[in-house]
């Protein structure tokens, strides 16, 4: 069998002396895995850095099984790019880390994330753009997965303005007037989640980041008995200190 894809890089393992086993979100096929012949080598593996775009071809026995990849060389090397910028650095790691404790061997969610992805990564040069970008791709992770959170109306009232407060519980959204006895135990959402139109501040994006970190720790690895991947903590922890 054999199939040909975009895909962006995820991460690998190495396999041998110089093989790597790499793990690709591909456009088409979800999350993909296969082994490089020398993808460890010092030649290759900077082509194999998370977040660096490829065009590949996939071959084996059997769909289920272990293939092997034929990559060329990468159409976007995007970490080489972003050496400098620490942030968006870790923003990619996070990204890579939450993308393969998620998605199993040829889940098609993943093909639902790609476009998505490819923007977020696209957008990374961009230092006030890419952190609201970033949020809303987890709240798209959370609903691709099945575990999309309801921002459209209060799960009190019904309205759909005014809305401030997320239940933890339910992953509904309500309005703080509606929910003064215990909206200290609600997570605040922010507004440009709610309207596009809004602007994102420091402060809103660490309340977005607090927002789906709930439910992206709990729903997607708790669940499975896996922690929060560190590099999405160390990414949290980061745009902290700049606020």
């Amino acid at each position: 069998m054999q199939w040909r894809d975009e895909g962006l890089i995820l991460g690998g393992r190495k396999f041998g002396e110089s093989g790597l086993i790499l793990d690709v979100l591909t456009k088409t096929r979800g999350r993909r895995s296969g082994l490089v012949y020398g993808g460890a080598s010092r030649k290759k593996r900077a082509q194999f850095e998370p977040g660096n775009s490829v065009e590949l071809s996939w071959s084996g026995r059997l769909e289920e099984q272990l293939g092997r990849f034929d990559v060329a060389e990468a159409t976007r090397a995007r970490s080489s790019r972003l050496i400098d910028l620490p942030e968006a650095l870790l923003a990619v790691a996070s990204v890579a880390a939450l993308l393969r404790g998620t998605l199993n061997e040829g889940d098609q969610a993943g093909s639902y994330l790609f476009e998505a992805t490819e923007m977020l990564l696209n957008s990374l040069e961009e230092e006030d753009v890419w952190p609201a970008l970033y949020v809303r791709w987890e709240l798209g992770l959370l609903s691709a997965l099945g575990f999309g959170l309801d921002l459209d109306a209060c799960a009190i009232s019904g309205e759909n303005d005014g809305l401030t407060h997320v239940s933890p519980k339910t992953g509904r959204a309500v309005r703080g007037s509606e929910a003064e006895e215990y909206v200290d135990r609600l997570l605040a959402l922010p507004a440009f989640l709610v309207d596009p139109k809004q602007p994102a501040s420091d402060a809103d994006i660490i309340d977005g980041l607090e927002l789906t970190g709930v439910f992206v720790e709990r729903r997607l690895f708790h669940a499975n008995n896996k922690d929060l991947p560190e590099p999405r903590r160390r990414l949290y922890a980061r745009l902290v200190k700049r606020t």
